[in-house]
């Protein structure tokens, strides 16, 4: 059965009972100094804990302490938890282990993306996985996306009117979006225009995905119901949301490093009042969190010269206000979660220990709390199980244009002039094999990619935005080896080369991300990188590229479950072939 509320009744009152002196606190934490988030000052004060809940700041103590743990927090400064507000928990890594692994450098709060909870599991399932991470340290919120970002051949059933508003109504779903089909929205889309009315009817924020989005765009969207926007990439994009009455969320991550130019240009526009900005890494991928997560943007700010308690409003006070869930997070205050990190100085913001719902994931003296990971298989997240095989018969490439790379997420179309019948290309240029296979071996399209690199011979990803399996490469006889040993290891990312296995990395939750711990899985990221920069991938982020090779919220040619997709003439030019 689900619980309605934070706390029962019987747990309030409990809580009052700690006051008044009849219950012990949990946890007393003496002398501290604090950050007061509405006073945006720092206070000294006794803080009392009781399991998961601040019950106290102030100057009185309980008059017996015995059975009290008590922490004297002199030499220390006392922040509130990091709220990450823009999370894609899927990107090779799982909600779990990005937040186990984030929790230790500060980050305890994730409003996450639930696109793979969509499309890997059924409502029933999703919610009651939901409610399985609600018993973590770790305070994890969600959204409910209106549609897929891919031409998808089921979308109308996957993303039904009924879907989308079920999830809308949880009470653990904070906002609708991220809304990466406004032109839709724009040329007239009701259905989607009805769902927006509905997330604001449940109190509900939307956020939109608005790259390059012009003032006047931007006033029509605020005026149809978005509240937020994380794809500022210039000082100006930054101001002319704000103009519009836009929460901005700057953005620093593996794809778009922005951080610190947005900072440095948006001086040029005198803004002073940071309330309505916000701070995201957005998905990066496992490598781009070694050296932290919000701790490391936050110290960024600082250095740009935001005043310190403004950057870490950012990052905790103003991303709960603009969710509405100030009333139990992002503040040191009576009645709300007891997610507080502890600094060496004020103006460092990686903390020295970290407590999460009351817990301490990381002690005062070091300690990693060790935080178990949900049941996977119990939520349908097994690893893949392909009953069928792949056959050089698939693997026919005679499309007359093929995709090109622009960059990690870019594609435009090219016309193909080289003979893609043989078994292997020629390493002397860019051009490799491509295709995409439907995980239950029902339909395939297959192109060319250009771009890509010279000399990778097979590269096969079941990580991709729909968890269909994506092909690349210069053999087919190693396209073939990768696929095969992909589906021996329950999915994954897997690179052949002379039909001998150079580096995998396996995927046994879903078929889209690792169950292993985040540094383990950093280190296969940076491998897998390496020897594909070796073999002639030359953007940044190959992760990326898998993932957005499908999106068509980004232009211009895209294939897809459907077949290839012209995004800008919103049409099919080559359908999906029936295996």
């Amino acid at each position: 059965m689900v619980q309605r509320y934070r706390w029962k009744n019987k747990q309030l009152r409990e809580h009052i009972d700690v006051l008044n002196g009849e219950v012990q606190p949990s946890k007393i934490l003496k002398n501290a100094v604090y950050l007061h988030s509405v006073l945006k000052k720092w206070v000294s004060a006794h803080i009392w804990i009781y399991d998961d809940r601040i019950i106290y700041c102030g100057d009185k103590l309980p008059e017996n302490l015995e059975g009290c743990e008590v922490t004297d927090c002199r030499g220390y400064f006392l922040v509130p938890g990091y709220i990450e507000p823009h999370v894609h928990p899927f990107q090779l890594y799982n909600p779990h282990s990005f937040a186990h692994y984030a929790s230790q450098t500060g980050t305890t709060t994730f409003i996450n993306d639930n696109l793979m909870l969509f499309l890997l599991m059924n409502k029933k399932k999703a919610f009651s996985f939901l409610g399985e991470l609600k018993k973590l340290p770790f305070s994890m919120f969600w959204w409910a996306r209106f549609d897929s970002q891919t031409e998808m051949q089921r979308e109308e059933t996957v993303f039904s009117h009924s879907e989308v508003k079920a999830w809308l109504g949880h009470q653990d779903v904070v906002q609708g979006g991220e809304l990466t089909s406004w032109p839709r929205l724009l040329d007239g889309d009701d259905m989607l225009l009805h769902l927006m009315q509905e997330a604001k009817r449940l109190n509900k924020v939307v956020e939109g995905h608005l790259p390059g989005a012009s003032e006047k765009t931007l006033a029509k969207l605020a005026l149809l119901g978005i509240d937020g926007d994380h794809e500022a990439m210039t000082g100006k994009d930054v101001y002319m949301r704000l103009m519009q009455g836009l929460a901005v969320t700057l953005r620093n991550s593996s794809i778009r490093p922005d951080l610190e130019k947005l900072l440095e240009e948006i001086k040029e526009y005198n803004i002073d009042n940071f309330d309505e900005m916000m701070l995201t890494t957005d998905g990066s991928t496992p490598g781009f969190y070694e050296n932290g997560v919000l701790d490391d943007l936050i110290a960024k700010a600082i250095a740009s010269g935001i005043p310190v308690i403004d950057a870490y409003h950012m990052a905790s006070y103003n991303v709960a206000r603009h969710y509405r869930i100030s009333h139990h997070h992002g503040m040191i205050a009576a009645g709300r979660v007891a997610n507080i990190n502890f600094l060496e100085k004020k103006d460092q913001p990686a903390p020295l220990s970290v407590m999460a719902k009351g817990q301490w994931v990381k002690s005062l003296q070091g300690e990693k709390a060790d935080v178990p990971a949900p049941e996977w298989e119990r939520y349908g997240l097994a690893p893949l199980e392909m009953e069928w095989e792949l056959t050089y018969d698939d693997l026919q490439f005679s499309m007359p244009f093929g995709i090109e790379m622009v960059n990690e997420v870019i594609t435009k179309p090219y016309s193909v002039s080289i003979d893609a019948s043989e078994t292997s290309l020629s390493e002397n240029h860019d051009e490799c094999f491509l295709m995409l296979v439907d995980k239950e071996g029902k339909w395939r399209i297959s192109t060319m990619l250009k771009g890509f690199a010279a000399s990778v011979k097979g590269f096969v990803s079941s990580f991709s935005n729909t968890g269909d399996i994506i092909l690349i490469g210069k053999d087919k006889r190693d396209m073939m080896n990768a696929f095969k040993r992909m589906k021996e290891i329950g999915g994954g990312i897997v690179l052949s080369e002379n039909e001998e296995i150079l580096h995998e990395i396996p995927l046994k939750v879903g078929g889209i991300m690792s169950e292993k711990g985040m540094e383990e899985l950093i280190d296969e990221e940076k491998k897998m990188k390496e020897l594909l920069f070796a073999r002639g991938y030359s953007f940044d982020d190959p992760v990326y590229t898998l993932l957005f090779l499908q999106s068509t919220h980004l232009p211009y040619i895209r294939v897809t479950q459907r077949g290839i997709y012209d995004v800008m003439k919103k049409t099919v030019l080559f359908p999906t072939i029936m295996r």
